[in-house]
């Protein structure tokens, strides 16, 4: 065990190739069977515009929210892992298409800044593909050092997401 403690961690879940729907939910089962850490909450998929000066097909996008006892390091490899059993090749091109992107958004209060992690991650006040499914599931939580998700989302446009299903 690596902490005594449990603590929330969100993870940012997006695909746009390979059927997306399929590629986010096998994600969420991959990450309900980390070590040490419980998938408790999970956004509805969201349809959205590609983020970037690529040309590529729309994603679908969630967000799930653990609680875990992993620093957010091994968390991090975890993820990582996870991409790489899905297919996900890191060709360097940076907002191009994959078949799963799984970003770590926030750990506790905790706040990073590595050459691998930044905690909280630098791109959520700004990308409302993450903020809608957050708020969704986290409308509360504060990003350290930028505030409530339920404020940041009132600030990002509504245009390219929409919500599927229930």
């Amino acid at each position: 065990m690596q902490g005594s403690l449990w603590r929330p961690a969100y993870v940012g879940v997006g695909s746009n190739l390979d059927d997306p729907a399929a590629q986010v939910e096998r994600a969420f089962a991959a990450l309900a069977a980390i070590r040490e850490t419980r998938l408790v909450l999970r956004s509805a998929l969201y349809a959205t515009a590609p983020f970037g000066p690529v040309a590529q097909p729309d994603f679908i996008n969630a967000v799930a929210g653990l609680l875990t006892l992993l620093s957010p390091e091994s968390l991090l490899d975890d993820l990582r892992a996870i991409e790489a059993a899905q297919g996900r090749v890191r060709s360097g091109e940076r907002w191009g298409p994959r078949r799963i992107d799984l970003d770590l958004l926030t750990v506790g209060g905790e706040t990073r800044r590595t050459p691998d992690l930044t905690l909280p991650h630098p791109g959520i006040p700004q990308r409302n593909f993450v903020l809608y499914p957050l708020s969704e599931i986290a409308p509360d939580l504060v990003v350290p050092g930028v505030g409530t998700v339920r404020n940041l989302k009132e600030r990002v446009p509504v245009t390219g997401i929409r919500r599927l299903g229930p």
